[in-house]
């Protein structure tokens, strides 16, 4: 069990750094004014998110 909460934590730190790192990249996109990629990028972060949140939920039900 100890070694699913380290996973499930290392797993939401990970996430954490994509999330950033695509924020970024997503901010660049829209300064260059490139829709298509800007797009990607707000998709990517938005299903970064629900995984984390979903990590998160099974982290606090103790799993």
């Amino acid at each position: 069990m100890a070694n699913r909460k380290k996973r499930l934590q290392k797993g939401i730190e990970s996430l954490d750094k994509q999330i950033m790192l695509h924020e970024e990249k997503l901010k660049r996109a829209e300064k260059e004014e490139n829709v298509e990629l800007a797009g990607y990028y707000r998709k990517e972060v938005s299903a970064k998110k629900k995984d984390k949140e979903e990590k998160q939920r099974i982290l606090n039900k103790g799993g």
